[in-house]
């Protein structure tokens, strides 16, 4: 079936009286890849903003409905141990950092929750999927999405340049801190060295084995070299990008990105109590990369199915090119310290973090708690779960890509 464009191209060519076998292979051509493109525009749906997301139909997709009813029961099964009360939950979770506080909201949570869509289209769901609830780490991925806006647009020229010549109110000064690039931040080898927000960099999930001297006299790793997951980190990419878009982050993605997609006016972003910041005059709050002391993105499954979504389809919506293809090529290539970590998108390459049973070029944003967001661009596939026990997620996972 060709698209709506067809019959113009279609006439025009019928009338036209090629000379030349060259001509009427040209005209071929371009009717091919119009259509081509016609047809693979309407293979995923975008529900406008409020519509009920379409379930695919009977026979529209290839799947075995019991070994999907299986992977549904399984996350419904296995609910993340930790409390409801996610302000007790994280209290619990990092307990053994020093200094450890909750700093901004928390919000107690729903019960387990997820969609499993196909090319946009509802194969399975489960619990609330309109609950806003904290989604922790899987924030990183939305604050990536926000930098990569600002190379997009210009306000970032490349991800290899260095902090500092953009930030150079002394967070970016000294011998170390002063070789930091964007992509040291974005893929969080960077080893930032200071204090933000009350949070020391050494404090924020510190080695397993010494005491607070090793920790905070350590020798610091040459940015790019090592891969450390940390929370004070990210914060300063937060900060870095508020300070470049010269507004708040938030009100970025809203903006540039939520607003585009359809999503509802139920999610939002939070920082800390006290981080502020003053640009051109206007106090401004600086948000977090996760709610690993409270604060970052609270939204809802939905919400997340759409972001999923945008990516799902090389973040064009539609007909809108929202975040380049160049982005996102870059977002989900493998960092040199991690195999398994791109641009605050988790990869599931060969390697430490790889999920068996489950193809190596699938991404995913991952969050505390059992957040996540699992994106296939080859088989059109998208999987939000939430509130599932972190290592069953694999299994979980797994069993879904059984069923297709």
């Amino acid at each position: 079936m060709i698209g709506s464009n067809s019959p113009t191209i279609i006439t025009l060519f019928a009338q036209t009286k090629p000379r030349t076998m060259k001509n009427i292979l040209v005209a071929t051509m371009f009717v091919a890849v119009t259509t081509s493109f016609t047809v693979n525009s309407q293979q995923i749906n975008f529900p406008e903003r409020y519509a009920t997301w379409k379930s695919a139909e009977k026979g529209q997709f290839k799947l075995n409905q019991s070994a999907l009813d299986k992977a549904v029961d399984y996350a419904n099964a296995n609910e993340y141990s930790g409390s409801r009360d996610l302000r007790i939950a994280i209290l619990e979770g990092f307990k053994k950092e020093p200094f450890h506080d909750v700093l901004g909201p928390t919000k107690k949570r729903g019960g387990p929750a997820g969609m499993i869509m196909k090319n946009g289209y509802v194969v399975a769901s489960w619990g609330d999927t309109k609950r806003v609830d904290m989604t922790f780490s899987v924030t990183k991925s939305f604050l990536s999405t926000v930098a990569g806006l600002a190379e997009d647009q210009g306000l970032i020229n490349s991800t290899d340049d260095k902090v500092g010549d953009y930030i150079w109110d002394g967070t970016f000064d000294g011998e170390h801190n002063s070789k930091i690039t964007w992509e040291h931040l974005l893929q969080q080898n960077s080893d930032w060295s200071g204090e933000l927000w009350g949070g020391k960099d050494w404090a924020d999930r510190p080695p397993s084995e010494g005491g607070l001297d090793d920790w905070k006299f350590r020798t610091l790793n040459e940015p790019g070299t090592v891969m450390e997951y940390n929370d004070v980190r990210v914060n300063v990419l937060a900060y870095s990008l508020t300070h470049v878009w010269r507004k708040p982050v938030p009100m970025v993605l809203k903006e540039e990105v939520m607003d585009k997609i359809g999503a509802t006016t139920s999610w939002r972003w939070f920082g800390y109590d006290n981080a502020w910041t003053v640009i051109d005059g206007i106090k401004m709050k600086s948000v977090t990369g996760g709610g690993h002391s409270g604060a970052g993105l609270f939204i809802s499954t939905e919400d997340m199915a759409r972001f999923g979504t945008l990516f799902l389809n090389n973040g064009k919506w539609g007909d809108e090119q929202i975040i380049s293809e160049e982005w996102i090529k870059k977002a989900i290539t493998p960092s040199i310290p991690n195999v398994n970590y791109g641009y605050m998108w988790w990869l599931n390459q060969q390697g430490g973090r790889h999920w068996d049973g489950v193809p190596e070029h699938v991404f995913y944003a991952a969050g505390f708690g059992g957040n996540f967001i699992v994106v296939d661009q080859k088989s059109g596939l998208v999987i939000v779960t939430r509130w599932l026990e972190p290592s069953k997620i694999g299994e979980f996972v797994k069993q879904v890509y059984e069923a297709f």
